[in-house]
């Protein structure tokens, strides 16, 4: 475990948080052997590398650290320069693995064949998240206008969702499909992109490694000049440990493919070592169960899962070895589903989600607002009298439900149309026969 000095910004719960400087082997939290081994693995993989390219894959500075590892592996052999380059210092050197390098590294494999950036301790990562915490955005009605201004949504609703995202905890979307809860979400997504935080490239628990960073969940931001908390000054950025990593507010998203070992530490046994499961990517942002009810597992199970980590704010996961861990869970969950909520669970399950909001059918008047706003984008000239024939013939008197999702679908139809008959696009009677017969299906 790492020692925490007085000018690392870990030392104040209160200061916002910032990869600290490191300066010594001692500073990574991790054993000169264990980083020994790292670095002969990526030699033993990548062949001849010069000094500051081992640093870069280490994810560590080469002055004061991977030049120290460097020097040990030399002194024992491991190691040899193949190459220098004289007047550019001992980082320039080209280095090669040696017989007994390789028969170390190759034991070192055995135990784990990860070969990546140094990971960063485990309650180093865990004050880190709560320290971010703080760094949320708190929504009022004004930004709220502004992150869904591009739904049609009824006011009553709108007033809920506020307070929702506010809370930072779990929100049930429900009602009919094709009504915007996806939207609605992927709109408070984008409204957590927009803020930054710092995560490792992956965590260090009891000789484990935990890789937690995912290109694909995760979206980097740019580095910045940051305040300094020990100086009150600026300090460049390329002064901070660069094992981790500036990315934007994770918002990730799972369907129908979540099972009940997605939500815990998935641990590959070719490899050795172990990723991260959905929630603790997701630590500090957002996570959306999408399709809630159609996942392989009950929804039941699933919930049960769910309860300490929603009461708690911690979860709890396990290693292959039996060790048993908690971890911090800064996530706010977004069950959306299509099934009536009954369905589902049952009313002790939906007491433990804080929010429960229904996001029903349109008004005739969204409806049309909804309708207005897809023709402009689409370039569609719009007029109510085509509008009023499609609401009468193809809702009113089919006893059709309005959905939020029509009007795209139905210019999306119109266009289609339009380009076969080689026409201009409009919202004429015969356009809109031709797209209600080619969309709508009675069941």
């Amino acid at each position: 475990m790492t020692s925490l000095r007085r000018s690392d910004p870990l030392d104040s719960s209160s200061a916002p948080f910032y990869p600290p400087t490191l300066n010594s082997v001692e500073d990574t939290g991790l054993s000169s052997l264990w980083l020994q081994d790292l670095a002969l693995k990526i030699l033993y993989f990548q062949g001849y590398m010069n000094g500051f390219k081992i640093a870069e894959e280490i994810a560590l500075p080469f002055a004061g650290i991977m030049d120290t590892i460097l020097q040990a592996l030399k002194a024992d052999k491991l190691i040899e320069v193949k190459s220098s380059q004289g007047g550019l210092g001992e980082g320039a050197y080209t280095y090669a693995i040696t017989g007994a390098g390789i028969a170390r590294a190759r034991e070192a494999l055995d135990r784990s064949q990860y070969a990546g950036p140094a990971p960063v301790p485990f309650d180093i990562y865990n004050e880190a998240i709560r320290r971010q915490k703080s760094g949320r955005l708190t929504v009022t009605t004004r930004t709220m206008r502004q992150i869904l201004s591009q739904l049609v949504i009824s006011e009553t609703t709108f007033q809920r969702l506020g307070p929702a995202l506010n809370s930072g905890t779990s929100i049930f979307l429900y009602g009919p499909p094709g009504n915007g809860k996806t939207s609605i979400a992927r709109a408070f997504g984008n409204m957590a992109l927009a803020q930054t935080m710092y995560i490792p490239f992956a965590i260090y628990l009891d000789g484990q490694v935990i890789k937690l960073y995912d290109a694909v969940s995760h979206k980097t931001a740019p580095e910045s000049e940051s305040p300094s908390a020990a100086t009150g000054g600026l300090r460049p950025s390329t002064r901070r440990d660069p094992r981790w990593i500036k990315i934007r507010r994770p918002f990730i998203v799972v369907g129908g493919e979540l099972t009940l070992a997605g939500l815990d530490l998935v641990f590959d046994d070719t490899h050795k070592f172990y990723e991260a499961p959905f929630q603790v990517k997701a630590n500090g942002g957002i996570l959306l169960i999408d399709d809630f009810g159609r996942q392989q597992v009950r929804p039941r199970d699933l919930l049960n899962r769910w309860i300490v980590p929603l009461e708690n704010r911690v979860d709890f996961l396990t290693l292959h070895t039996g060790r048993k861990f908690e971890v911090p869970f800064d996530v706010l969950v977004v069950f959306s589903t299509n099934l009536p909520p009954k369905d589902l669970v049952d009313e002790a399950f939906l007491r433990r989600l804080r929010h429960k909001i229904e996001i029903g059918d349109p008004s005739f008047e969204e409806y049309r607002e909804i309708f207005k706003r897809v023709a402009s984008d689409k370039k569609i000239p719009y007029n109510d009298q085509g509008l009023a024939y499609l609401l009468q013939e193809y809702y009113v008197k089919r006893n059709r439900k309005l959905r939020a999702s029509h009007p795209r679908d139905i210019c999306d139809q119109i266009l289609d149309i339009a380009s076969y008959l080689s026409v201009e696009p409009e919202v004429s009677r015969e356009m809109i026969d031709r797209a209600a017969q080619a969309y709508f299906v009675d069941l």
